[in-house]
């Protein structure tokens, strides 16, 4: 039998919930370590300020957008997307993860599609991630989506043996 999952709801976070942002990021970092460029290592010894900081700077940019999937008032998924800082007509998706329990219910899905209209509401021509090419559910979600394979690929991280791929869907721009 397949568990559905209730009502979900996708927002962003707000400057003041950086404890909520910071125990679903450390979350997923230690359920998913080859889907980030970063370790949990490196994150979980950052101080409060630092996430206070991190959330703080996305609310007063406009140039970032850090989302959140909830169930029944619990985070169950999270993505993050911000303006290239090179290219405001490109959109860049990071930290996207959605735990375990709530996987396979569309919730990742949500949280893409909540991505891609903020981007195109902004007028982007362009919303890219770079994803593990390991990691075939992911590379299938973004197939899905629209994300084509640009070719471009290089190390994860330095040292490992994981490689990324950059994939891009294009934007139509918003009426």
């Amino acid at each position: 039998m397949v568990h559905q999952l209730a009502a979900f709801s996708i927002r962003p976070f707000i400057a003041d919930e950086w404890p909520a942002y910071r125990a679903i990021r450390l979350r997923a970092l230690a359920d998913a370590p080859d889907a980030f460029s970063t370790t949990l290592d490196t994150q979980q010894v950052l101080p409060p300020e630092a996430w206070a900081a991190r959330l703080s700077a996305a609310a007063a940019s406009g140039r970032d957008y850090p989302l959140v999937a909830e169930l029944q008032g619990q985070a169950v998924g999270m993505a993050w997307a911000k303006v290239d800082a090179d290219d405001a007509s490109i959109v860049n998706l990071f930290q996207m993860w959605v735990a375990p329990e709530a996987r396979g219910q569309g919730v990742a899905g949500a949280l893409l599609d909540e991505a891609i209209r903020w981007a195109g509401a902004r007028g982007a021509q362009a919303l890219q991630l770079g994803v593990n090419c390991a990691n075939l559910p992911a590379v299938r979600l973004y197939e899905r989506t629209g994300f084509l394979d640009t070719g471009w690929r290089e190390p994860f991280r330095p040292g490992s043996g994981i490689t990324e791929q950059r994939m891009r869907l294009a934007l139509t721009p918003a009426a």
